[in-house]
């Protein structure tokens, strides 16, 4: 964060929160009105993603915005649908190894036992 101002109102808010004598959704409403009032916060290209981590650590789930709680969920499960499409690659490549060949990984088992016999 660029604004030093924002900084030290964060800090001072946050420890009100812990002491329990403002709520933690009133905080993450005055970091955002600061922020949209703010020339230096206004320029700060990471300001609202830092933003949105300490309203990660600071509200509890329950009272997340429904919209930040559906997209969060739904940048997960893309992860999630990626993970399982690159895993899916990997095994057809293994797949397509052997049936080149046309031996399976039981057959190549199956030669080394044989040669131990002979």
């Amino acid at each position: 964060m660029q604004c030093e101002r924002l900084v030290q109102m964060i800090k001072s808010w946050y420890l009100h929160v812990r002491e329990e004598t403002m709520a933690p959704a009133r905080m993450v409403a005055f970091m955002e009105k600061h922020i949209d009032t703010c020339d230096i916060c206004l320029e700060d290209p990471d300001v609202r993603g830092e933003v949105a981590k300490i309203t990660e650590l600071v509200l509890p789930e329950s009272k997340i915005p429904k919209a930040v709680r559906q997209q969060k969920i739904q940048e997960e499960s893309l992860a999630a649908a990626e993970e399982v499409a690159k895993e899916t690659t990997d095994d057809d490549e293994e797949t397509e190894d052997t049936e080149e060949t046309g031996e399976t990984k039981e057959d190549e088992t199956i030669d080394d036992d044989e040669e131990d016999f002979v």
